[in-house]
């Protein structure tokens, strides 16, 4: 190689990394450190008022660990993703399915659909109180129409996490839709035709084809949905504040009290460096594993 092209090269590599600098800026400054600042004041006891945190080692760990209102909280997070995740996502693959359609006011039914996904937190969550509301609520009418009781569904420790996962799951949906529909649409339309030609049916083609074809999305997307369902916490503190007695109390809520309600940041730092950890082991195996398995285009 002649010292011009070496020269050439080493310019362009100069040039691609001034290029990245800024993003490569941002992500240390604002996702890189504050990781590493949470996992050093885990190990701290660190209060408001404290000028110097106190090194401790482990002992937010432990303390929590020890803490029934910790392992109530980790329930009510798994819970809540497990009765989020499926539904959200099937929801998002329904709506896509029908948004796939052509048609004279197919946009204006897919911003319909995606709508919520945009909507402040608080006017959902002011809605969503008003439909749950005791007696005087959307859902309270229905089930008093039909000869039933008033449930009062964010009051009842039963039916609180239920209850907003319906909300979850209506908000989620549509956002998942965006990613189901990109999906389908970059499967080819000759594997359509041809299996039209051969008569297959709508659902076979679907089964047999689409979904398999989407099998990169679905990884994605179950990905994404997993770690969404682990993030809420504006509703929570609009609708409930972890009401009746924490049982709706979700991880990230509970980081919230500890970090702006009780202001002990070595707790609510050791609580964040859990959920990060619990993230990574339900996302990075989910790559490595499947990832093997699927085929893309």
């Amino acid at each position: 190689m002649s010292n011009v092209s070496k020269r050439r090269e080493k310019k362009e590599q100069i040039e691609a990394f001034l290029l990245i600098a800024p993003a490569l800026l941002f992500m240390v400054i604002f996702t890189v450190f504050p990781i590493f600042r949470s996992v050093y004041l885990s190990l701290c006891k660190y209060k408001m008022g404290m000028h110097i945190p106190e090194f401790i080692g482990l002992q937010n760990y432990q303390k929590l660990f020890t803490s029934k209102l910790f392992w109530k909280v980790m329930r009510n997070t798994i819970v809540f993703a497990l009765i989020t995740v499926i539904p959200s996502m099937l929801g998002g693959l329904g709506l896509a399915v029908l948004v796939k359609q052509k048609g004279k006011h197919i946009g204006f039914i897919r911003t319909a659909y995606f709508y919520p996904c945009v909507m402040p937190m608080i006017a959902i969550a002011s809605v969503w109180m008003f439909i749950y509301m005791a007696k005087n609520g959307l859902w309270d009418q229905i089930v008093m129409s039909f000869g039933g009781k008033p449930m009062n569904v964010l009051s009842n420790k039963s039916t609180v996490l239920p209850a907003m996962a319906v909300m979850y799951i209506w908000k989620e949906a549509g956002y998942l839709m965006v990613f189901f529909l990109s999906g389908m649409q970059a499967i080819s339309t000759e594997l359509i035709e041809a299996a039209k030609i051969d008569g297959a049916s709508s659902w076979l083609i679907f089964k047999k084809i689409t979904i398999p074809l989407l099998a990169p999305t679905f990884l994605f997307v179950s990905t994404i949905a997993f770690t969404n369902s682990f993030k809420l916490v504006d509703h929570v503190v609009i609708m409930t504040e972890g009401a009746p007695n924490n049982a709706s109390t979700l991880l990230l809520y509970y980081i919230y009290q500890q970090g702006f309600t009780n202001f002990n940041y070595g707790l609510s730092s050791a609580l964040t460096v859990i959920m990060l950890v619990l993230l990574l082991v339900i996302s990075l195996p989910r790559f490595i594993s499947q990832d093997k398995k699927i085929h893309y285009n």
